[in-house]
């Protein structure tokens, strides 16, 4: 079984209704979740002309080939109705994985650890409550490292409902 960390995030129609459901399919499809951060809130990042995400890190310890899980992920957000419209626009659902253990993968249709996670808050303070030990395998620092380095500004809220 592998430790894999994923980040489900969306700002269209009810937003934590849809993060409820992407993680129940996480769990019936990929494997059980053994972590769950909170839900945070914030602005959207790159085009900020939409509605603020909700987002959230899962930790799944799953038997799946990174390519298999990706197929799954993918499966996932058709079945909840995602749409692939524009880059970093609005959206129902959004699953990216951002670590899949401490293997560095770089292949056509996937990269991980996630290319510019430790570039965006809304993903580092969530993964951050979950994992802050964590070692991200390029950079070499803990997730906790990276949070604190991290040149993003954007308010990343913890979500009161």
């Amino acid at each position: 079984m592998t430790d894999i960390y994923l980040l489900t995030g969306g700002n269209m129609g009810d937003r934590l209704r849809y993060l409820e459901k992407a993680c129940q399919f996480i769990e019936s499809k990929v494997d059980a979740v053994v972590k769950k951060s909170s839900i945070y809130e914030t602005a959207a990042w790159g085009f900020t002309e939409q509605q603020a995400f909700l987002n959230q890190v899962i930790c799944v310890n799953t038997e799946l080939k990174p390519n298999e899980l990706l197929q799954e992920l993918l499966s996932i957000e058709l079945q909840l109705g995602r749409e692939r419209v524009e880059k970093m626009g609005p959206r129902v659902i959004d699953i990216d994985i951002l670590f899949y253990s401490n293997q560095v993968i770089s292949t056509a249709n996937l990269v991980v650890p996630h290319p510019r996670m430790a570039e965006r808050r809304f993903v580092l303070v969530p993964l951050n409550e979950i994992a802050p030990g964590f070692i991200h395998p390029v950079f070499n620092k803990t997730v906790n490292q990276l949070l604190e380095i991290c040149l993003d500004l954007l308010e990343v809220k913890l979500y009161k409902g």
